[in-house]
């Protein structure tokens, strides 16, 4: 038995649509059919940029520590423009690095930059955040289980990393190659950082006989390290009084 002809979509619409008006049937006249998504439905661009700021927000509150939950506002302008660089060309911003005495709102200001690249809806949102001094105690034979080498490649490859209080730790062999190694390779790959430090870049020195009058993170670290951060880093220095003693009093 031979199979039935079958009419393409084209020519069964046409022919549908020509007895529909040999019995006087009117089709309305339906226009074009709107068929671009609104801010609520993915394909459009403000759905995704709030699903990535969604996402990216999480991130941030799974990492920031409770003391710093509540950092919302970049008072630094250096700051502000670096966070929206971060955001939006993350292979071409540079890094940071928040210099003052203590208690002047360093890691605060980091972490609402943070928050910052966060809410702008980064397409990818990774952060490791540590203090030196934690650094370096997962980075000694047996201070993770991982082990050293695994825990040092992740922190110069994750895309984001904040490194409180460097230049805190005693000054060793051992701790300038590790800060070296950590550095460098950030440094070569061009991934944003943000250090903050309770030492200017380079030790203060006496104007007429250039003794050193107080550290340094030169001095602290040692000249290659200090090259390299002076090249990848904008330095913001934060200045007065400590704030955590003031709200004690």
């Amino acid at each position: 038995m031979p199979e039935p002809q079958r009419m393409n979509p084209a020519a069964a619409m046409a022919a549908l649509l020509a007895r529909l008006e040999a019995r006087g049937i009117d089709l309305p006249d339906r226009g074009p059919v709107e068929d671009v998504p609104s801010p609520d439905q993915p394909g459009h661009p403000e759905y995704h940029h709030r699903v990535r700021a969604e996402f990216a927000l999480a991130r941030w509150e799974t990492a920031v520590p409770r003391r710093y939950a509540n950092a919302r506002i970049v008072t630094e302008p250096v700051v502000a423009n670096w966070a929206q660089q971060v955001a939006t060309n993350p292979t071409e911003a540079r890094s940071l690095l928040l210099t003052g005495t203590t208690g002047t709102g360093k890691t605060h200001q980091a972490w609402a930059a943070l928050r910052a690249i966060a809410e702008a809806g980064p397409a990818r949102y990774e952060i490791i955040a540590t203090t030196a001094a934690d650094m370096y105690g997962r980075l000694r034979p047996g201070g993770s289980a991982n082990g050293p080498e695994h825990d040092l490649n992740r922190l110069a490859r994750v895309p984001l990393l904040l490194l409180d209080d460097l230049g805190s730790a005693k000054a060793s062999e051992w701790v300038e190659e590790i800060t070296y190694r950590l550095i460098n390779e950030r440094y070569n790959a061009c991934k944003p950082t943000v250090f903050t430090s309770n030492y200017p870049t380079e030790a203060p020195r006496h104007p007429e006989t250039g003794a050193i009058l107080g550290p340094g993170l030169d001095v602290i670290l040692g000249d290659r390290i200090v090259s390299r951060l002076t090249e990848m880093t904008d330095v913001v220095v934060m200045a007065g009084l400590d704030r955590r003693r003031r709200q004690a009093a």
